[in-house]
């Protein structure tokens, strides 16, 4: 059964401001927002936003080692199955973790496991529906800063709004607006994890990872400055291979939502975590896997969060994903 959670109420928001975005392809990004969300009320696939924007998240999406293996065989269509694509194009705009970078540029970090994607499969992922991939991970950086940023310019290229990246610090940092109707909407993304090997410059290109107390900051001051958005936080972190969150974590989920965020849709520990409604807003501690090369059966149980978003309010439901083959389908469908 689908499990429904009901998120905070919200006043409508009758002065919709511009989206805008960091120096870095900037233009291209709003360019990208305003086509998939736009003055015009479209949405990417075609769809009118209306009175309801929809929006999914899938969890962490990786395109090497085992699902390589079987693109190589079979091909990147056969990773979306039907029922995916049937969620998908129920929605206006679909977030999925990146769990690599796609890139040409080799140059691996000296860590235990190093991923990398052919950008080449990336406007396949775009032509099944989904609009924005977070790189706020833990692997995005699998071959140094110059294939980050040109991860960041493929998945433009591609169609696709990249998250969580940027220049610098401050522009990984930075809100990324995903709709301004039927309200404003932003988008938050950071990763809560230490880098192998990798040195915290804040001012050279890198993933977000600025502090929590930062973080709950900028949340509060987007929450001042649009006091009628919907925010939504988008986190890796957490231990891999556990089921339940630590108290840090929920002490930080809901310090961000005191803070002024609506949404928090967390992934890295390939498992399917509890959600909590705290306060009126809604904590996916874990969303798991979407496409991976998941064999342990607690790796192979997920959901996607799927949040319908009107003028006056939000309803927010999750989506039970079973993923086999290295691919998602949805359950009870």
């Amino acid at each position: 059964m689908r499990r429904y959670i009901m998120a905070r109420d919200a006043k409508p928001n009758n002065a919709p401001s511009l989206c805008t975005r960091g120096r870095f392809g900037g233009w291209l990004v709003l360019l990208l927002s305003l086509l998939s969300v736009g003055q015009g009320g479209v949405a990417a696939q075609g769809v009118p936003v209306g009175d309801t924007l929809r929006i999914t998240f899938v969890g962490d999406l990786l395109l090497d080692r085992g699902v390589r293996e079987r693109i190589d065989s079979l091909g990147v269509d056969t990773l979306f199955s039907a029922s995916v694509d049937s969620l998908f194009g129920e929605s206006q705009l679909v977030v999925a973790n990146l769990e690599c970078p796609a890139t040409h540029v080799q140059a691996p970090m000296m860590k235990m496991y190093v991923f990398r994607a052919d950008p080449e499969h990336l406007p396949v992922l775009r032509r099944h529906g989904i609009t924005h991939l977070v790189l706020a991970n833990n692997h995005s950086i699998d071959h140094g800063r110059r294939g980050l940023m040109d991860t960041y310019r493929n998945i433009v290229e591609a169609g696709m709004v990249p998250v969580g990246a940027g220049e610098n610090m401050l522009e990984a940092a930075e809100p990324v607006c995903l709709a301004t109707r039927p309200r404003e909407v932003w988008l938050l993304s950071s990763l809560r994890l230490a880098l192998e090997h990798y040195a915290y410059l804040p001012e050279r290109p890198c993933v977000s990872q600025e502090p929590m107390d930062s973080l709950v900051a900028r949340v509060a001051a987007l929450r001042r400055r649009s006091p009628d958005a919907y925010i939504i936080v988008s986190l890796h972190w957490g231990g891999e291979n556990t089921m339940s969150p630590i108290l840090q974590q929920v002490v930080d989920a809901h310090r961000l939502v005191e803070a002024g965020t609506d949404l928090i849709v967390g992934h890295h520990s390939h498992t399917l975590q509890r959600v909590e409604n705290y306060k009126g807003a809604t904590i996916f501690y874990s969303i798991g896997n979407f496409i991976f090369d998941a064999h342990r059966p607690i790796h192979q149980k997920a959901c996607a969060a799927v949040v319908d978003i009107t003028a006056g309010g939000a309803e927010v439901r999750s989506v039970p994903l079973a993923i086999g083959d290295c691919t998602p389908v949805v359950e009870n469908r």
